[in-house]
């Protein structure tokens, strides 16, 4: 009879012990939400680039650190998807008829630009990959010139490390978006204003349609052909196609939403991360810095040999050839006087073009490794 009575008793505790496994990690999510939304409006303060995915990579990157090996987290898979499906239509957005438009105009330079920091990237990779011994997937989309947190989203379906990518990637930004605008401003251009660009707040709706019509379409399709990296990839393609034809408008992703979709990235790498992981960043960090300023001057280089056959001043074309910080470069080409039209039709082209040849190059380059490696 004792038994008997104690039987509700167990069940009690049981379903508690459930619920106590349940609320556990929904309130350290919370927690960690939390951080990261902090972090990201005081990076945002200090003017960092992609805000929310630095910070949520910084707080992931913590958290592994410090309470990970006691209390585990780590973003579900459908979660990755939304990530990457918000980032690609972010990207996708950002191509527009006027962006073509200038492309037009100057088509011979600016493909001669993106093919060159094209170029430049994939050799600094290669002798990134022999200096250090670091796999070719990881040294070559580490040092992609365009589309950082693109290039981050895909990583590991390319077999990549994405933790090591994003360090090299956010590296490269960081240093390029502190350098460009003094060379420019200081070295480049005469004293003089621009105008700012003002930004619509208008169409929230629309925007929010266009988001998830295009993330869902382009998720669709992604699972229809099987494409490498596609969840992030066909967002992107619905979401230019829509936006170049004029269909969608002016609609763009909500600046909320991009948030959400560049911390989920962040998160997904930053909790993956691990003491050995900090130790190999730390090993790489002066291999990484020799070869992001030399892409900077190689592609200062090529800014120099197009100018004058682009009938365009040196201070524009090296601003539209830096190997990223497309927002910093932009604000320094207005503030100067600059040509923005043409700064911003070139670097969204090499974004674009960045991120929709990565796969493809990275798998050419490492099967070529393999062949070779077989004689």
């Amino acid at each position: 009879m004792f038994a008997q009575g104690a039987k509700p008793a167990e069940r009690a505790s049981r379903l508690d012990g459930r619920l106590d496994r349940t609320a556990a990690p929904t309130l350290r999510w919370l927690g960690v939400a939390a951080a990261t939304a902090l972090a990201a409006v005081l990076f945002d303060a200090l003017g960092l680039p992609s805000a929310a995915l630095f910070a949520a990579l910084v707080v992931g990157i913590a958290y592994a650190l410090t309470l990970a090996h006691r209390r585990p987290l780590s973003l579900p898979k459908p979660g990755l998807t939304v990530g990457q499906a918000i980032v690609g239509v972010a990207l996708g957005a950002a191509v527009d008829a006027d962006t073509l438009e200038a492309v037009g105009a100057d088509w011979a330079a600016v493909i001669a630009m993106t093919a060159a920091t094209l170029a430049i990237s994939l050799g600094a990779g290669l002798v990134m990959s022999r200096m250090t011994g670091l796999d070719r997937p990881t040294a070559f989309l580490g040092l992609i010139a365009g589309g950082a947190s693109g290039i981050v989203a895909m990583a590991d379906e390319l077999k990549a490390d994405a933790r090591l990518v994003a360090f090299m990637q956010y590296l490269r930004v960081l240093v390029v978006v502190l350098l460009a605008p003094l060379v420019a401003y200081y070295l480049l251009y005469d004293d003089g204003g621009g105008h700012a660009v003002a930004a619509d707040g208008e169409g929230v709706v629309l925007d929010l349609v266009f988001t998830a019509a295009c993330g869902v379409v382009g998720v669709a399709l992604a699972r229809l052909i099987r494409l490498t990296a596609g969840t992030l990839l066909m967002p992107l393609v619905v979401a230019a196609a829509l936006s170049v034809s004029g269909l969608a408008g002016d609609a763009v992703v909500p600046e909320l939403v991009q948030d959400v979709g560049f911390a989920l990235i962040g998160l997904q790498i930053g909790l993956r991360f691990t003491v050995a992981t900090i130790r190999e960043a730390g090993r790489l960090l002066p291999a990484t810095l020799l070869s992001i300023l030399g892409m900077i001057a190689l592609c200062a280089g090529v800014a120099a040999a197009i100018a004058p056959l682009a009938d365009i001043t040196y201070g524009d074309a090296y601003l539209a050839t830096t190997p990223g910080g497309l927002y910093a470069v932009l604000a320094a080409a207005a503030d100067l006087g600059g040509n923005t039209t043409f700064v911003v039709a070139v670097q969204s082209l090499r974004v674009f073009a960045m991120v929709l040849l990565a796969p493809p190059l990275v798998r050419l380059l490492v099967r070529g490794r393999g062949v070779r490696s077989r004689k």
